[in-house]
């Protein structure tokens, strides 16, 4: 009896939805008008879908008061709020691509993010944490102050025309975010619906920037279709209904908050319960409680948090059915607490990366225990997946080898990179993901390891080369390398080893803090060692599989 090849296609009496994301957002709220929408608990918040539907119209016509044409870009920096859901929808209703910004991006990202894709527009929250955005951005580009409001001609930011602050204060050289609704024109309804009749389901609608072997992040381009399809098909994956009600701590600018949260959510009319603006495991303790939540998405790490929190045990979990665990590799003894503990008997994982809208594998609520927590699922409907080797040839079910992914989820391309798009995306059509995978006789599929050398920390994609251009900048460094390490917490930390210039000195704090100011906190080495010289091969090739071993020792 022959072998069967690596190769799986998911099936479905459902077909691909060929819809924008404005068509199927005014289906849901005509369909379920009254029923709730959203609660947003840090903002004291509780919409139905008729009262969102309002709120995203209404911002949509005051962004027409912009200049912003069909196909531009318009960028969100801010933790998860009630405007960052608005601007989801309305960005779309006005044939805007929305482009993701992560609220932990420091000042030279941001300026590389925005810069790369001409965003004409910013919308910011005027602070988040210990960081200042107004001040970030006034560092980046000073002429800001004195520029009128809504009209920005700065050299540093040469496209960008306009910043819309989520602020209760004014700001000068900024519009307030409540301030845009009355700048809507008196024609903003007819110049809607112009702009409906010529935005595609194939139109690109959405710019997620994720971290590049190059040392540059790249802007995976994703379409109506792209989202809107993979959005609906978690949500039936984890059986959705009218009557759940999904906790989303994840953040909204990953894909895990903003396609698999909101999109199964709106494409289901399930109801969205946002606990606060970031993760704090409390907050989704009480927000699973009061609200009586039936679902909850988090990656591995907020999964523990929420299981070691001292009173774990007064909260009242009962109503959890579902949900997605995702993001990274998760622990199987983990997964078997929550399903224990959390009452989450139907939680399903899931595998997939940004290019791909997010989501290619997913376990399903009923599959057999053992599978649940040792693999990513089967193949989801509608989607493609080949295993090959080294030199591209389909291998054996059984086999582990580079994962390669096919179908309508495959993004556009990275934006204004066409070589990094075809290095990726080959004539074929496949997705070349560069994880190692085993796909077995079931169709069941375990991610066992990486084809490059990414570090994924609690959820988060990081590429060493990234951290290493950043660290080449400092001028007592001449060589470094930066690789990852095993931690109980996130899976894998940034670590670092780093040779200075001949008759420099600098402490590892010197360097540490050298990196905060620049790169967001996670990508900041947790453990930096400060060396005469690094393990080389005869050819000159550094070995960085030695110095990984030699850390993991010391520590």
């Amino acid at each position: 009896m022959t072998t069967p090849m690596s190769f799986v296609c998911g099936s479905s009496k459902q077909p691909l939805i060929y819809q924008t994301i404005t068509d199927a957002f005014q289906q849901t709220v005509e369909e379920c008008g009254d029923e709730q929408a959203v609660v947003v608990r840090h903002q004291d918040i509780r919409w139905s879908y008729r009262q969102l539907g309002a709120a995203v119209d209404a911002f949509a016509a005051g962004l027409l008061s912009l200049d912003l044409q069909v196909g531009d870009r318009i960028g969100i920096w801010s933790p998860n709020n009630i405007e960052w859901l608005i601007t989801q929808f309305a960005t779309a209703k006005a044939g805007l691509i929305l482009v993701n910004i992560n609220p932990a991006y420091r000042k030279a990202e941001l300026s590389y993010t925005l810069k790369k894709v001409g965003c004409k527009c910013l919308i910011l929250a005027s602070e988040f944490k210990s960081s200042s955005y107004i001040d970030m951005m006034r560092d980046i580009a000073p002429g800001i102050d004195t520029s009128c409001d809504g009209s920005l001609s700065l050299p540093e930011l040469p496209e960008l025309r306009s910043l819309v602050v989520i602020s209760d204060e004014p700001v000068s050289g900024m519009l307030r975010f409540e301030d845009i609704v009355a700048m809507a024109p008196a024609d903003a309804v007819e110049q809607l619906a112009a702009r409906a009749l010529v935005c595609q389901p194939d139109d690109a609608i959405n710019i997620q920037f994720t971290s590049g072997t190059t040392g540059l992040p790249k802007g995976a381009t994703l379409t109506h279709f792209n989202i809107l399809n993979n959005g609906y098909f978690t949500g039936e994956a984890m059986k959705l209904s009218r009557q759940d009600r999904l906790c989303i701590p994840v953040p909204l600018y990953h894909c895990f908050g903003m396609v698999l949260g909101v999109l199964s959510c709106v494409t289901h009319g399930a109801t969205m319960v946002f606990p606060s603006e970031a993760f704090e495991p409390r907050a989704v303790l009480e927000a699973v409680s009061e609200e009586r939540c039936t679902a909850l998405h988090g990656v591995p790490t907020m999964f523990i948090a929420e299981l070691e929190q001292p009173d774990f045990d007064s909260f009242d979990l009962s109503t959890l059915r579902t949900g997605i665990m995702a993001g990274a590799p998760c622990p199987i003894e983990v997964m078997r607490k929550v399903i224990a503990v959390m009452n989450l008997t139907e939680i399903t994982i899931a595998y997939g990366m940004t290019e791909t809208s997010p989501v290619s594998f997913q376990s399903a609520t009923d599959d057999p225990l053992e599978k649940r927590v040792s693999t990513v699922g089967r193949i989801h409907p509608h989607v493609q997946v080949k295993i090959i080797d080294g030199q591209g040839v389909v291998v054996p079910r059984g086999v582990s080898g580079e994962l390669c992914t096919r179908g309508y989820s495959v993004m556009l391309g990275y934006w204004g990179e066409q070589k990094r798009t075809k290095d990726d995306i080959d004539t074929a059509g496949w997705m070349h993901t560069g994880d190692l995978a085993v796909i077995d006789k079931e169709g069941y599929c375990d991610i066992v390891g990486r084809v490059k050398d990414m570090i994924i920390r609690g959820g988060e994609n990081i590429y060493p080369r990234e951290i290493e251009e950043y660290l080449f900048q400092h001028p007592k460094i001449q060589e470094v390398a930066v690789f990852g390490i095993p931690d109980e917490k996130y899976g894998e930390v940034v670590a670092a080893w780093v040779r200075l210039h001949d008759g420099e000195i600098a402490t590892t704090e010197d360097i540490r803090d050298y990196c905060s100011e620049q790169i967001a906190y996670y990508k900041v080495p947790a453990h930096i060692k400060i060396v005469e010289e690094f393990p080389m091969t005869v050819t000159g090739k550094i070995q960085k599989f030695i110095m990984r071993e030699q850390t993991i020792a010391t520590l």
